[in-house]
């Protein structure tokens, strides 16, 4: 049998491959762990830092903060609005909370009624997961820590301390101030400052009226953050106080109004509807802004409930509406210093006397003077001290309509003033282009229109900011003064409003006009002499009462009040300046639908208000206390312990708009009028 051959070099052959494939595999691993290592080294050498980082980020969250919301402050510093703490309840989604047994439950803690039960569920359910929601606000510390205890059993419920905003004088201040609320979807856009993640968090209110909303990105400041430990599933352990980053308040505001005269004026309005502005004379700032009826403010930044705001809403005073800015009302004898100076400016003679029988027939009608009985012969003084609507028909139909439309601009009516908030309506100022373009259906302007354009009836309407600009003009007799309410933002001042070109008028006759308004206030024949006797040692004040009729009176017998709905009554208007002699403050009233005529109505109540400004001036202040010197008399001393005799005191003519002697003023609440 043959011996089996061995090939040696078959062997070796394979052994030489096998060496081959193991050589690359040690390599190829060789190669992987050198990479691995290199990898190793990379991660816990050199990114050391970044991985411990997103480890903390892992474990600790940042928590926004809303910051504290800036202060408003009047003239003197008084805080008009400003921020309180408050205990609120708040709940977030998360994967596996039941939301409506969470709101039951929460319910046996706090008022949660079913139908806000059901607005919250949709509303939890719609927010962002982890964005808390707030269920309650102003929560007791009873409720507050019932909640806190048991916090671990409820999944996504914090009870937290937060700030909420506070306005300290109620609705003294609301038309002006505004209020701030809730941020709705609406308020939300892709960029710009309301884009930023702190709108939604349920602690922060956007401003909504006034200088709330004029200067909300003023008022916002920077949010902070609160650095917190959360577990796996996000939800808080503990605060890392260390790692807080503090939120900056928002900038402070400063105004130009005055709480004393504002929360005066507020007060001898009562009941009643309407506005009372006042104006510095020298400056150009507003003291005092108030309409009424108003609102609390604090009540819409709780929110409320339907019911009520309809109760506002509905209400015929509209204190929802601003009168200062908003309202708009015919200036009736106010307008006729305004006319006066168009007069004076279109060369109408002063001194040429009007006859005033209390009627006069023209244009196939009869104009009627609010005096039945008439005032007799008028010139121009006469007119405004007796407020004589005869010859203003006369006069204004010699002038025609431009140069009162004129006048009437110059004076700042039919102007929108730049004061930092929104809200102003330009009003009506006629003449003969504004009819052509407005009036559609009668383009031309009639004669008959300037007899009513001349006592302030017609084709115009005018808001009280215009009137106290009116006023302080006329009072101030050079410049052309426009009104200032923001007196500084975050410590910076605004220009003042006395930075301004001169009126288009003559020094003489603005002082003419004056005359006549310092003779309404204080010559014994004056419409409202009785009314606006300041009691200030020898201080006076110069004004011009205004009626307004809004219903035509053709075929009546009377123009009394008496008996008629709120909403026919005619509006009463009063305009002042003082001291006459040197003056500070201008005042405008309206009492809406009051009824009684400007000089009842409107001087007791701007009087008022003017006492207050006059006693906080410092200057008149020492004037005032300043002992008046004896009058000299040419009577001989009476005997001593001899009574003299009372003198006989012989009452002024009955008010500007009565038919018959009016009806006493009712005293506003709490006014002293």
């Amino acid at each position: 049998m043959a011996e089996p051959s061995i090939f040696f070099s078959e062997v070796n052959e394979r052994q030489g491959v096998f060496h081959r494939r193991m050589f690359l595999m040690g390599g190829f691993a060789g190669l992987g762990l050198a990479a691995l290592t290199a990898r190793l080294a990379h991660l816990q050498i050199i990114e050391t830092q970044r991985y411990e980082k997103l480890s903390a980020s892992n474990q600790f969250n940042f928590r926004l903060v809303p910051p504290p919301r800036g202060l408003i402050v009047d003239r003197n510093g008084a805080i008009l609005a400003s921020n309180r703490p408050n205990f609120r309840l708040l709940v977030s989604r998360e994967d596996d909370l039941d939301v409506p047994a969470t709101l039951k439950t929460l319910a046996t803690y706090v008022p949660i009624d079913e139908a806000r039960q059901a607005r919250l569920v949709r509303d939890i359910r719609q927010t962002p997961k982890r964005v808390p929601v707030s269920v309650a606000e102003d929560m007791s510390w009873e409720e507050f820590s019932a909640i806190n205890i048991r916090a671990p059993e409820l999944p996504g419920v914090t009870a937290d301390m937060g700030e909420v905003r506070v306005y300290p004088h109620g609705g003294a201040f609301a038309h002006v101030i505004g209020y701030v609320a809730k941020v709705n979807k609406e308020d939300l856009t892709p960029t710009g400052p309301n884009s930023d993640s702190i709108l939604l968090h349920p602690g922060f209110r956007i401003g909504r009226q006034g200088v709330e909303k004029a200067f909300d990105l003023d008022l916002r400041g920077r949010p902070g953050a609160r650095k917190v430990e959360v577990d796996a599933r996000g939800r808080e352990v503990r605060q890392d106080e260390a790692g807080d980053i503090p939120a900056t308040p928002g900038k402070r505001i400063e105004l130009t109004l005055d709480v004393d005269i504002q929360n005066r004026a507020l007060e001898v309005m009562g009941d009643e509807s309407g506005a009372i502005v006042m104006m510095d004379c020298r400056t150009g700032d507003l003291l005092c802004m108030a309409s009424a009826p108003s609102f609390d403010a604090n009540r819409f930044v709780r929110g409320l409930s339907g019911p009520e705001y309809r109760a506002l809403a509905q209400y015929e005073r509209k204190p929802l509406l601003d009168k200062v800015m908003t309202g708009t009302y015919p200036p009736g004898s106010t307008f006729k210093p305004t006319v006066g100076l168009a007069a004076l400016q279109a060369g109408i003679d002063p001194e040429v006397r009007v006859h005033c029988g209390g009627s006069w027939y023209w244009g196939g009608r009869t104009w009627r003077c609010w005096r039945h009985g008439g005032h007799g012969s008028q010139n121009m003084h006469d007119a405004i001290k007796n407020s004589c609507d005869i010859y203003f028909y006369q006069t204004a139909l010699k002038i025609g309509p431009d140069p009162i439309a004129s006048a009437a601009h110059a004076m700042g009516f039919g102007t929108i003033f730049d004061i930092g908030i929104p809200g102003q309506k330009k009003g009506v100022v006629g003449s003969r282009e504004w009819k052509r373009k407005a009036v559609k259906r009668d383009p031309v302007w009639h004669p008959g229109d300037s007899v009513s354009y001349g006592i302030g009836q017609g084709y115009l309407a005018v808001n009280a900011l215009q009137l106290a600009v009116m006023t302080a003009r006329l009072a101030n007799g050079k410049k052309a003064l426009n009104p200032r309410l923001i007196k500084s933002v975050g410590g910076v001042e605004l220009p003042h409003g006395d930075d301004v070109p001169d009126l288009p008028f003559s020094r003489e006759h603005l002082d003419y006009v004056r005359g006549g308004m310092i003779a309404v206030a204080n010559d014994t024949g004056g419409t409202a002499y009785r009314q606006s006797q300041l009691g200030l040692g020898d201080i006076q004040m110069a004004g011009k009462t205004g009626t307004a009729q809004v219903r035509s009176y053709a075929g009546l017998a009377s123009r009394s009040s008496a008996g008629v709905t709120w909403r026919l009554k005619d509006h009463n208007l009063f305009v002042a300046f003082a001291p006459v002699d040197d003056p500070r403050y201008a005042v405008a009233v309206i009492v809406e639908h009051g009824g009684l005529g400007g000089a009842t109505a409107g001087a007791p109540r701007a009087r008022e208000v003017m006492r207050v400004a006059l006693l906080k001036d410092p200057e008149l202040r020492s004037r005032i206390e300043k002992p008046m010197p004896m009058p000299q008399s040419a009577e001989p001393m009476e005997a001593e312990g001899v009574a003299p005799e009372a003198p006989t005191i012989t009452p002024p003519p009955p008010a500007e708009p009565a038919a018959a002697p009016p009806a006493p003023m009712p005293t506003p609440t709490g006014g002293g009028v």
